[in-house]
């Protein structure tokens, strides 16, 4: 699998945590895959059909799906994974918009990967099951600053480190939780990984990209870092302007 391999950056003004669903929203962030591509009617296209098909069946009951579809050298990997909160209705809505999606976008390209707030969509010619993916990865953040940065990052890494090892005992490796900042003020965290993971292999992603909050969003009110394998979230709410 050969993605892009630049890290992207984007900046929300008005950053969310979207707790609850935003239809009609589009993608956080894509990525095509260069220069692997595939041909119109070819058996490898063939192939990615089924897979997308069978993964927006597979995954909405569970949250998550993966498969694989076809043999060397036309055949396709790929997973679905929806976040750890939505109702079966809203992950499969979103896996249907996001096969559709990156379909557009990445028409003839043999690997891509899509983000949605609700889910993500990820296929390739080459295994990768069970693999941390550190090459596609974006941030996002809230412009806000906090007043005080670094007793709030020392907080927000406490948050998230608590939550990831949580995640890692649970089927979903899945895990939200809240800390108490004072001022009427709690801070909100999110991790997640792909269930093709091991539990141990899990903690090693999260604890990497926890890493990266001095990188990503020091001091800033709400952000989150997001790969193709796992990512977390957090936000202060109510905001607080600095």
């Amino acid at each position: 699998m050969s993605f892009s391999n630049f890290a992207s950056s984007l900046c929300l003004i008005t950053f969310s945590l979207l707790l609850h669903a935003v239809f009609g929203a589009g993608p956080n962030f894509h990525f095509c895959s260069t220069p692997d591509n595939f041909t119109a009617n070819s058996p490898y296209e063939s192939n990615l059909n089924k897979l997308t098909s069978y993964l927006y069946y597979q995954s909405p009951p569970t949250g998550f799906g993966k498969g694989s579809r076809g043999h060397y050298p036309d055949q396709t990997y790929g997973l679905a994974l929806c976040r750890g909160d939505v109702s079966t209705s809203d992950c499969k809505t979103c896996v249907v918009e996001a096969s559709s999606e990156i379909r557009k976008r990445c028409p003839y390209n043999k690997a891509a990967i899509i983000w949605y707030d609700n889910c993500l969509l990820k296929y390739s010619n080459n295994g990768f099951f069970g693999q941390i993916d550190n090459i596609n990865k974006f941030y996002m953040w809230n412009v806000h600053v906090v007043s005080e940065p670094g007793p709030f990052n020392e907080k927000t890494k406490e948050l998230l480190s608590q939550l990831a090892n949580e995640a890692r005992a649970t089927p979903k490796l899945f895990a939200t939780g809240e800390l108490e900042l004072g001022n009427s003020t709690k801070l909100y965290g999110l991790v997640q990984c792909t269930q093709d993971l091991s539990r141990d292999v899990c903690k090693k992603c999260l604890d990497g990209i926890i890493g990266e909050l001095p990188s990503c969003c020091d001091g800033k009110q709400g952000g989150r870092v997001v790969s193709g394998s796992c990512n977390f979230i957090y936000e202060i709410y109510p905001f607080v302007n600095a």
